[in-house]
């Protein structure tokens, strides 16, 4: 697509092949940062790359922004939780913002978030660090004696998450100090949250000018499993209040552009709960199912929100109303083996004749045996559904977990 001079160029930070698709396809400038495995790719499919290994900040860190400034590049934009911190480091260079550095971090590590969150006057569960298996023990004591728990009652879990990894990733739930074994050191150390009893779902708000775009509310069926959008109209009226809670959000972060994914949760008496918030797009595919059921594409609108020479104009143009413009609801699935052995690929035959049933990036399986799944485990593909009924999409997406893809 033909290159607008006049608007914002664009840095994609991380590999992703979808991002690079939407920036051909958009009339801004952009180039990709990624490591040097890309590079043959990138000559080869013409697409503009500039190495860069992003190990953890150190002095040569800001090589990259210098180059990239020099360049004439506008804004970088991180497309995984390992570029946020880089985008803000570099972005603060590119737009003369060094704030905008400090606020990457609190993106980052999850305790710092909560307490910012906090401080905000947001609400969120109880949260701690730990930094060996003693201070998960006593936690898991302290939240229970808190609950008032008796003898013999069944201890209320607690979370533990990675400081500055994406979402599931390093998640697991301890219900009792025998499991706080399990856990090794090179974990450690981790952030400890109360478990909420609630509804999770999760938020994509496209910010410009420090005000919502656009917000999406994605619904989780099953957290780590399954998620569907636009979210079901059980879900949906609570939009008001959910969109007061990410007003909230961008006040206490100081966000004036970008996309930012949050999660929340809401309980049963209709308080809503933060749990955390990524500047990054979201995984299983979200942006993906936007663009099924919305026909926007998700990566242009983050370039389009992060780039600083777009117009209030351009934005109001782009995207759709929320909810009343989408063509129905699209889900996903990811597939876990539930067999311990497994040696091929066979989609059950209910999935491929369901009329929801759209596609699958499934593929045979690579090893035999299946590695037991430790914390929240990784997917083997997904399987994508289309449809005009949300408790339909909900109760299709539950049943999934009962089928076995890998036999």
């Amino acid at each position: 697509m033909k290159k607008d001079p006049n608007k914002g160029y664009i840095a994609l930070l991380g590999w992703s092949l979808n991002a690079i698709e939407a920036a051909e396809n958009f009339d801004r400038r952009y180039v990709v940062v990624a490591p040097d495995w890309a590079e043959e790719y990138c000559q080869k499919h013409d697409i503009p790359y500039i190495s860069w290994n992003f190990e953890r900040l150190n002095d040569r860190s800001m090589e990259i922004a210098e180059t990239l400034k020099e360049m004439g590049v506008n804004v970088a934009i991180p497309l995984f939780e390992e570029t946020v911190e880089w985008a803000g480091a570099i972005n603060s260079l590119l737009l003369d913002s060094p704030r905008l550095y400090g606020q990457s971090l609190l993106l980052r590590d999850k305790a710092l978030m909560k307490r910012r969150a906090q401080l905000g006057g947001i609400r969120v569960g109880i949260f701690e660090e730990a930094h060996d298996k003693d201070d998960v023990i006593r936690f898991l004591k302290r939240v229970n004696q808190t609950l008032l728990k008796l003898d013999g009652d069944p201890n209320d879990p607690i979370h533990l998450k990675a400081f500055d990894k994406a979402g599931c990733l390093g998640h697991r739930v301890i219900r009792t100090p025998d499991e706080v074994d399990t856990i090794p050191e090179e974990e450690f150390p981790v952030l400890m949250e109360s478990h909420l009893d609630g509804w999770e779902f999760a938020v994509e708000a496209w910010i410009h000018d420090g005000k919502i775009a656009f917000l999406n509310i994605s619904e989780y069926v099953t957290l780590g499993y399954s998620v569907f959008v636009p979210a079901s109209p059980e879900l949906e009226k609570y939009r008001p209040q959910i969109t007061a809670q990410i007003e909230k959000l961008i006040k206490a972060f100081d966000i004036e552009f970008g996309l930012i994914h949050p999660e929340y949760f809401v309980t049963s008496d209709g308080e809503m709960y933060f749990g955390e918030v990524a500047y990054r797009p979201p995984g299983f595919k979200v942006f993906e199912l936007l663009e099924r059921v919305y026909g926007f594409n998700a990566y242009q609108a983050s370039m389009l929100v992060f780039d600083p020479k777009t117009t209030p104009e351009e934005v109001a143009a782009f995207f759709p109303k929320e909810v009343v413009d989408a063509d129905g609801f699209a889900g996903c699935f990811g597939v876990y083996p539930r067999l311990r052995v497994v040696s091929r690929l066979e989609i059950p035959e209910e999935v491929e004749d369901h009329p929801y049933f759209e596609s699958h990036e499934l593929t045979p399986p690579m090893q035999e045996t299946v590695t037991k799944r430790t914390a929240f485990g990784t997917h083997w593909g997904l399987v994508y559904f289309k449809g005009d009924d949300a408790h339909r999409m909900r109760d299709l997406l539950k049943h999934m977990e009962e089928l076995d893809f890998y036999v």
